[in-house]
């Protein structure tokens, strides 16, 4: 997003919602920018589990795509931030991007509120996706809630997200009545623990300062950036290996990587490029799935 659109996007939301009431507080807390990177994955898993487009409308399809467009990023991101309010308040991102836990009760109850529309699904969804969905939301609640709190353990930090790649799963199997296939889910899971360990290099300092180790705090930011574009490199391979064209859309990732890390380009900046970069990614996979089922049919 161009810096100059920033304050108008920001203008917008708080038109919509102030900070200051309980609604305005929550939608921060949910991401609104990172919204698609529970619900994209849903979407794709729901495309490529199909070639009949009826089965992508159905009430039950629907329902799993709203609860991981917001529901389910309120519950993830509610924790995080219930449990890191300490480690935030070092944090100049949560002043200027995000939110700070007040220690607002809605929080909590939003928080319970998205654990338990998951848990309702569980009598209409297929065994395969019920595993998927307690999967999700255990390492949702582990990855920041006390006792794993994965977040704080380097390696198992970026191993735990993971969780992004379990929408897909639930809505894949949900719609096909199996898992998909494993090298898929491989590959995706490498894909976010690429993400999220690039995602912490701009708060490497603060977590230092909050005494949090992680990834990124334990390998510094050059060798993060390493880490970062050969994880994104081997997933990438496991994606070529499922389809060519999947590899090659992968590939994008690791030469971002090195671009941000042999030039001048901030990381802090750069990291604000990713929503738009994955909702492309994400929309070439998906219509790439579309394509698929108008052909078949």
């Amino acid at each position: 997003m161009p810096d100059d659109a920033k304050p108008a996007v920001a203008a917008r939301l708080g038109a919509l919602a102030p900070p200051d009431t309980t609604v305005g507080y929550l939608l921060r807390v949910s991401r609104p920018r990172f919204w698609l990177y529970l619900a994209g994955p849903a979407l794709v898993g729901a495309v490529f589990a199909t070639r009949e487009t009826a089965a992508l409308f159905t009430p039950l399809t629907v329902a799993l795509a709203l609860y991981f467009l917001v529901p389910a990023n309120v519950f993830l991101y509610g924790i995080n931030d219930i449990f890191d309010a300490d480690v935030d308040a070092e944090n100049p991102k949560k002043a200027e991007k995000e939110v700070r836990y007040r220690g607002d009760r809605a929080v909590l109850a939003a928080v319970l509120a998205g654990g338990a529309l998951g848990l309702a699904f569980f009598p209409a969804l297929p065994t395969e996706a019920v595993v998927a969905m307690v999967a999700f939301l255990v390492l949702a609640t582990e990855y920041s809630a006390p006792p794993l709190r994965f977040k704080t353990v380097p390696f198992f930090d970026s191993l735990s997200n993971g969780l992004y790649v379990l929408p897909g799963v639930v809505a894949y199997a949900t719609v096909a009545g199996s898992f998909p296939p494993a090298l898929a889910v491989a590959g995706a899971w490498l894909w976010t623990m690429a993400m999220h360990t690039f995602s912490a290099i701009p708060d490497i300092e603060p977590d230092r300062a909050a005494g949090i180790q992680t990834t990124a705090t334990v390998l510094g930011e050059r060798r993060t950036y390493a880490y970062c574009g050969a994880v994104w490199a081997a997933a990438a391979a496991v994606f070529a290996l499922v389809h060519p064209l999947w590899g090659g859309l992968l590939a994008v990732y690791p030469v971002f990587t090195a671009g941000v890390a042999l030039t001048d380009v901030s990381v802090d900046r750069a990291y604000w490029w990713f929503p738009v970069l994955n909702t492309v990614v994400g929309a070439l996979l998906t219509m790439g799935g579309l394509w698929r089922i108008v052909y078949a049919t």
